[in-house]
């Protein structure tokens, strides 16, 4: 097989592989990746190419791992797993910059309505009039979520760990 698959161009596990074969040239190749994963060529030519629809948690795991690719683990979930494409939201995995903006404008948005959270939070019921006003708080929230999963993302792939 060469260097550059081009029928698994676009699956996130072969772009995953080739970008840490920049850091470990066995990984270059699906044979060396094979080898240090422990499983067969064909079993990981299957998840490169998609053949193989539902790719074993722990498969994903040590490939995250040797790819230092916490975005597979994500992918994963959102995506494979039953429970987690319904309760999982995806995270990107961008430049540091960008993320922090993205986080920075989510949090200036819920703060302006922080206030707004302590009102209606305080008589302890949510009247009708209250229901739109909570509804963007918690879109805000969501977006802070999703901002903060990133960034954690972003620092496990670029600062290796989750206990960083």
């Amino acid at each position: 097989m060469g260097y550059y698959p081009t029928k698994a161009a676009s699956n996130i596990y072969c772009q995953c592989r080739k970008a840490a074969a920049e850091y470990n040239d066995r990984l270059n190749s699906r044979e060396g990746a094979a080898e240090l994963l422990n499983m067969s060529v064909s079993t990981l030519s299957d998840y490169e190419l998609g053949i193989t629809k539902a790719i074993p948690v722990e498969s994903v795991v040590r490939m995250a791992d040797l790819y230092n690719a916490p975005e597979l683990r994500n992918h994963y979930c959102t995506h494979d797993c039953p429970i987690g494409r319904t309760d999982v939201a995806p995270v990107k995995l961008d430049e540091l910059d960008r993320l922090v903006m993205e986080l920075q404008g989510c949090m200036k948005c819920a703060g302006i309505d922080r206030e707004n959270l302590l009102e209606i939070a305080a008589d302890g019921k949510i009247d009708d009039s209250e229901r739109p006003q909570l509804q963007q708080i918690l879109q805000n929230l969501d977006a802070i979520s999703e901002g903060a999963n990133s960034l954690k993302l972003w620092v496990q792939k670029n600062l290796g760990g989750s206990d960083t």
